[in-house]
């Protein structure tokens, strides 16, 4: 689990200050559930009905499903392509719609991510 480490927020073209609660990019491992490389996002406001978000990692972009506040890959597959561009890269931007159109862009930084993985799946058997 990892917070943002720059939040820029636009609204109708312009930057706008917006009150978010938590902002968090996790990816969850929970072998007794089957749950391996689970990652999710919560945006810290309710996103727009209906929208994805979109995550860039280097030249690679995923597309997540929303539901309240929180996003998902669509299947444990997308989890596993993800976490393989997480490990490759820096840093991962994350875009979403709020219910009231305010398009969030959260940057987050990727440095240790392998050795948090490998130590989550270790100390999760």
């Amino acid at each position: 689990m990892t917070s943002p480490t720059k939040s820029a927020a636009r609204r109708g073209g312009q930057t706008v200050q917006v009150r978010r609660g938590d902002i968090f990019l996790m990816v969850a491992v929970r072998p007794s559930d089957g749950v391996k490389n689970e990652v999710s996002f919560l945006a810290g406001y309710p996103f727009k009905k209906g929208s994805k978000v979109e995550a860039k990692v280097g030249p690679s972009k995923f597309s997540l499903f929303t539901d309240g506040e929180n996003a998902w890959m669509p299947s444990p597959g997308d989890d596993d392509k993800v976490v393989a561009a997480f490990r490759r890269g820096s840093s991962t931007q994350l875009s979403g719609v709020s219910s009231r159109g305010t398009t969030t862009v959260d940057t987050f930084s990727l440095s240790g991510f392998t050795a948090a993985l490998k130590s989550a799946t270790g100390n999760c058997k």
